[in-house]
C-alpha cells in the first residue's frame, strides 16, 4: 500500500497493453460519472471533465466539497488505488487513469499474484487516511465530519483484524461503537437484544468474535462464549453511559481514534512479505510464514499475519535497512531489518530477512519517512538524533570511520500483549557488531558472508555455520 514513492512504468496506452481494451481520451474528454470509494459501504458520485488528464489535486478538491470536509484538513486524506493484491497511495500530481491502465504492470512488478489473478484484478479509488499525516495532528481535529470518515477507517481495520489489538482495547473499542449507533442511554436488556440483532462481529474483530474453533471452542462451548463476549461489550458501554452523562458523537469518535493511536501501527502503510520460520531439527527444511510489514512515521513493523499479533516493532531509531535485488531468477527480492539483540548473554546484532517483491518500494518508503520526520523535527536538532544519523546512512552520506546508528540501542521487550515484539520467534541471522551497517550486507558481499570461505568472515558469527548458510 504504498505507491506514492514507487516510480510507475511508463504509460504504455499508445502500445499493446496487458490491460486491454480502455475508452480513448478523445471519448473521455466528455464528462463522466467517477465513484470515489469510502469506508462505510458509502460513495462519492462525481461528474469529472477530462477524465483521462485528470489530477488527484484536482478530485481532491472535488471529493472535499461534495463531503464538506474543511480546507484545514485537506492533508488528512489522500486518493489511493486498492484491491485484494495491491494500494497505492497516489501523490497530487498524479492522473488516477493513467495509473489504472498501468494496473496490472504493477500487480506484475509488486506482487507475486498469478497471471489469472492478475488478469480479473480491478482497482477502486478511493478516500483514506494520508499515511503522512501524523497522530499529533490528528489529535487536534475537531470537525465531526472528518473524524466520522477517519473512525469508519479505523473501524474497519479493527474489525477486519488488520489493527490486532488485546482483549481490552477491542472491547472498549466494541462499546464506543455501540455507543455511536445505539446512543449512551439504553439498558442492559434493550443492549443485549440490540447486540444480538445486530451480532458481535459488527463490534469486534471477526476473528475474536468467530473464534478460532478447536479445543478451547469445544469445552466452553460457543454459547458461553458469546455470552462472555457480550458481557465484556455490556460492561465497557456502561462505563461510557456513567461517565459521559450523553456524550456528543464527536466526543465518542475522539475517543475511538485516540485508542487507536495506542496500536503503533494506526496508519502504517501496510505491505505483504514472508519471512523464514525458525527450523524446529537438523533435517527440517526452512519454510516461510506469511507478514504483513507497516511503515509509518514512526517506525516499522513486522506483524503475523495468521497469529495477528507483531513480531518485530522498531522505531527509526532501533534500526538499520537495506533490500537487495535478486541475483538469479529462482531468488526473492529482500528487505533486511538489523536490530540489537542478545544471544546466551552475548550483546549481537540480528538481521531479519524479509522476502517481498515490494522491497524496493518498502526501502524508499522507510528512507522518505526518516527523512520527513528530520525535517518536521526541524534544523540541528533533527541532525543530532537516530533518525537523522540514519537518513544520512540511507543517502551514502554517512561518516564510514563513525557508528552510524548511535550507539547501542535498549533491548526491546517481550510480552504477552499482541503490540509488543515476539523476537524470540523470528529465524535471524546473528553477528556481533564492530562498527560496519546493514548497508555491508548487500548481495556481493553476503554471499562470502553465508557461505563457508577459507578467509575469515568480516563479521564473527554467533550461529554456526551451517544455519548460517540456511539464512
Amino acid at each position: 500500500m504504498e505507491g506514492d514513492e514507487c516510480s510507475f512504468p511508463p504509460d504504455s496506452s499508445d502500445d499493446h497493453s496487458q490491460r486491454g481494451s480502455v475508452a480513448s481520451s478523445a471519448t473521455l474528454s466528455h464528462s463522466q460519472e467517477v465513484l470515489i470509494y469510502l469506508f462505510g459501504d458509502s460513495a462519492v458520485h462525481l461528474s469529472v471533465e477530462g477524465l483521462s488528464s485528470v489530477t488527484v489535486q484536482e478530485l481532491g478538491r472535488l471529493v472535499r466539497e461534495a463531503l464538506h470536509v474543511p480546507e484545514s484538513a485537506q492533508d488528512v486524506f489522500a486518493f489511493w488505488l486498492s484491491s485484494p493484491l495491491l494500494e497505492l497511495q497516489l501523490k497530487a500530481r498524479h492522473q488516477p487513469y493513467k495509473v489504472c491502465r498501468q494496473w496490472q504492470d504493477l500487480l506484475y512488478r509488486f506482487t507475486e499474484a498469478s497471471e489469472e489473478d492478475i488478469s480479473q484484478d480491478e482497482p477502486c479509488l478511493q478516500y483514506r487516511r494520508n499515511v503522512f499525516y501524523s497522530k499529533s495532528k490528528e489529535l487536534q481535529i475537531e470537525d465531526e465530519g472528518v473524524l466520522r470518515l477517519l473512525y469508519d477507517e479505523a473501524k474497519s481495520n479493527i474489525i477486519s483484524g488488520r489493527y490486532p489489538c488485546d482483549p481490552e482495547h477491542w472491547a472498549s473499542l466494541g462499546a464506543l461503537s455501540l455507543a455511536l449507533d445505539e446512543g449512551t442511554g439504553l439498558d442492559r436488556q434493550k443492549l443485549t437484544t440490540t447486540i444480538r440483532e445486530k451480532k458481535l462481529s459488527s463490534f469486534l474483530p471477526a476473528h475474536v468474535a468467530i473464534g478460532g474453533g478447536g479445543l478451547f471452542s469445544t469445552l466452553r462451548g460457543k454459547s458461553s462464549r458469546q455470552a462472555g463476549l457480550e458481557q465484556n461489550l455490556l460492561e465497557e458501554y456502561i462505563k461510557i453511559n456513567v461517565s459521559g452523562d450523553s456524550q456528543r458523537h464527536s466526543e465518542i469518535l475522539q475517543q475511538y481514534l485516540s485508542t487507536c493511536h495506542s496500536l503503533p501501527y494506526y496508519g502504517c502503510a501496510f505491505f505483504d512479505g514472508e519471512i523464514d520460520k525458525p527450523v524446529q531439527g537438523i533435517l527440517q527444511r526452512l519454510k516461510r510464514k506469511a507478514v504483513s510489514v507497516c511503515i509509518s512515521l514512526e517506525g516499522v513493523y513486522v506483524m503475523d499475519v495468521k497469529e495477528k499479533h507483531v513480531l518485530l516493532g522498531l522505531r527509526f531509531n532501533e534500526l538499520s535497512w537495506d533490500h537487495s535485488y535478486p541475483e538469479e531468477e529462482s531468488d526473492s527480492h529482500i528487505l533486511w531489518l538489523e536490530f540489537d539483540g542478545n544471544e546466551d548473554g552475548t550483546p549481537v546484532n540480528k538481521l531479519l530477512k524479509i522476502y517481498s517483491k515490494q522491497a524496493e518500494l518498502m526501502s524508499g518508503f522507510i528512507e522518505f519517512c526518516v527523512e520527513l520526520k528530520s525535517v518536521s523535527e526541524g534544523g540541528a536538532a533533527a541532525e543530532t538524533d537516530g533518525d537523522a544519523s540514519l537518513s544520512q546512512q540511507a543517502s551514502g552520506k554517512d561518516d564510514r570511520g563513525k557508528n552510524g546508528r548511535g550507539g547501542r540501542r535498549g533491548m526491546l521487550r517481550r510480552q504477552s500483549s499482541v503490540v509488543c515484539s515476539r523476537v524470540h520467534s523470528l529465524h535471524t541471522i546473528n553477528y556481533v557488531d564492530n562498527g560496519k551497517e546493514i548497508k555491508c550486507l548487500k548481495p556481493k558481499r553476503a554471499a562470502s558472508f553465508f557461505t563457508r570461505q577459507a578467509s575469515a568472515p568480516i563479521y564473527s558469527s554467533v550461529q554456526v555455520t551451517e544455519s548460517l548458510e540456511q539464512g
